[in-house]
């Protein structure tokens, strides 16, 4: 098969809450979509899409967001200026080989991905937006009563069993009394916590003595240092998960004391080599490996929920975010509105 036809959008979504980013907060989410043409032999056409989206880019208050990803969108599409034009009339093979070339993991990430979806790698596993499973992610929008949280908790279906709670945003006080009143209403749930390094090792530690340690699974990125991760296990033995430590592209996998996840943002670390070789590192040592979203359309969730069951069938991802947009772009996730490519803005189309 070879590459017939490339066409690159960009789109740019509004949230109808905004989403936590860390300790910011994000109202609109930006990316490209990369729509590709091939012709087989018999010259009959196969199109195929992929969404690339930096989480980078500016919070509601204007400032860069902080340690997620480190290239910018528009670097992205300057990079494709010159790489798409490259491949047309060649095989689909030479999209691994620019995965490999960029320095850039959400670029990386896409071309790899693409290149799987033609070659049939997520085929088989047929995936609905609506019913699909995602651990729930539970968080304090801005502004907004206990209550509504606690109704959220409440309406969580009877079969979920596990969820994310956002910590490390408020006082340790406040969150202390938060995670009693979750387990209060569904005394049944296991919780996935995530700090975002946002406690001191001190906080950490009085944050964890507080909490039923059968109730937590593991908590994210407990400290702003993350060398104190295994101090802070040895203090509570409360089991800890990496996320942002797995951006850092010289980030070499270790096991230490009480690591018991990897929790990967796949838009964020890169290609899917990288993606695999760090999951066979992690599960030899017995770390479990999680698929996470980087706020995606409902195009990338769709293809990061079929990655999940292809590489992680036994865990359940973290792709609980569509909630908060606005629209849906080329899959339904049962949104009103559902844009296509005519509806997005095109910035070039190379043949």
């Amino acid at each position: 098969m070879k590459i017939n036809t490339l066409e690159l959008y960009q789109y740019q979504l509004p949230l109808d809450k905004c989403l936590p980013v860390g300790k910011q907060r994000i109202d609109s989410r930006k990316g490209i979509i990369l729509s590709l043409e091939l012709l087989n032999e018999a010259m009959t056409p196969r199109i195929e899409q992929v969404e690339i989206a930096p989480l980078s880019g500016l919070d509601i208050e204007g400032n860069p967001i902080q340690d997620f990803s480190q290239e910018t969108l528009e670097q992205i599409i300057d990079e494709l200026a010159i790489t798409l034009p490259q491949l047309i009339g060649k095989p689909v093979d030479l999209l691994l080989e620019q995965s490999e070339k960029t320095q850039y993991p959400s670029l990386a990430f896409g071309l790899s991905l693409l290149h799987a979806k033609i070659n049939g790698q997520l085929t088989g596993h047929h995936i609905s937006l609506q019913n699909m499973k995602s651990v729930p992610l539970i968080y304090r929008a801005q502004n907004e009563a206990l209550s509504v949280l606690h109704d959220r908790v409440r309406s969580l279906a009877s079969e979920v069993h596990s969820i994310k709670v956002k910590v490390a945003q408020t006082s340790l006080e406040e969150e202390i009394k938060l995670i009693h009143e979750i387990l209060a209403i569904r005394p049944d749930l296991k919780l996935k916590l995530d700090a975002n390094r946002g406690f001191t090792l001190e906080q950490a530690i009085e944050f964890a003595a507080c909490l039923p340690l059968h109730a937590i699974e593991y908590i994210e990125e407990p400290c702003i240092n993350p060398q104190d991760n295994p101090a802070f296990y040895q203090a509570i033995e409360m089991p800890w998960a990496l996320d942002e430590s797995l951006n850092d592209p010289d980030y070499q996998f270790e096991m230490l004391d009480g690591l018991t996840a990897l929790v990967l943002k796949p838009m964020l670390i890169g290609s899917l080599e990288k993606l695999q070789r760090l999951q066979s590192e992690a599960e030899h040592a017995g770390v479990r490996f999680i698929l996470s979203s980087s706020l995606e359309s409902s195009l990338g969730i769709k293809a990061l929920a079929k990655l999940s069951q292809s590489m992680t069938p036994d865990e359940i991802p973290g792709l609980d975010t569509l909630g908060a947009f606005s629209a849906d772009i080329l899959i339904s996730s049962g949104k009103p509105h559902l844009l296509g490519l005519d509806s997005i803005k095109l910035i070039n189309r190379y043949q």
